[in-house]
């Protein structure tokens, strides 16, 4: 079965309708511990070129070395706007893993330097925006714009991740930024817990119920 590759379609629908459109995405709902955090990216098409038609697609499909590369392209990139938001880990424990990515998308767009009036935003939940929202299902697969959020969300977050990695080497988050690895859970029972970790997600849960 071909893969789904981005397109400006969903873009174009809505742009042409005098919408500014902005593609939303996050990373980092599945890890044990650090913040989730989300993007949301405007494209200029006049301007996006054909190097970065090529390179940008669902960063699951990218391995870390193009991610990082294709990345440090769209941040410096003429058409590309983007913003950055991110929930804590203290908020994914109050208001659960679901609530805390929305919030975060929400805060992604907050704080782009331009106010858009339509949000293209992946998955089938819409976080709360003052602008009209469409939910895509793996819209990062089917919209540039999306497609640029989720590499842009995911390669900032590992740099989070490495840099906590610096105070907490054990762990190995600089590898799994966060995520269940074997090397994380038994660096977990050896070393116990940090305050970057989720309290609420069941494997911490129970080795904090098993220590206390």
């Amino acid at each position: 079965m071909t893969p789904h590759l981005p397109t400006f379609k969903f873009e174009n629908e809505f742009s042409l309708k005098g919408e500014l459109v902005v593609g939303v995405d996050e990373a980092g709902c599945g890890p044990w511990a650090g913040p989730v955090v989300a993007a949301a990216v405007i494209i200029d098409q006049d301007l996006f070129d054909d190097e970065l038609r090529e390179g940008v697609k669902d960063s699951k499909k990218l391995v870390r070395s193009k991610r990082e590369d294709v990345y440090k392209k769209l941040i410096i990139h003429p058409s590309i706007q983007y913003g950055i938001g991110e929930a804590s880990v203290q908020e994914i424990d109050q208001l659960n893993i679901g609530k805390a990515t929305r919030l975060a998308m929400a805060r992604a767009v907050q704080n782009l330097n331009i106010e858009p009036s339509f949000a293209l935003v992946d998955g089938i939940r819409a976080p709360e925006l003052k602008m009209r929202v469409q939910t895509v299902v793996k819209g990062d697969q089917q919209s540039f714009s999306i497609a640029a959020a989720s590499i842009i969300a995911k390669v900032t977050r590992d740099y989070m991740m490495t840099i906590l990695d610096e105070k907490y080497p054990c762990y190995g988050w600089k590898n799994n930024a966060g995520y269940g690895t074997k090397i994380h859970h038994e660096a977990m029972k050896l070393y116990g817990l940090t305050v970057h970790h989720r309290l609420s997600y069941a494997p911490v849960k129970a080795l904090l119920e098993r220590a206390g």
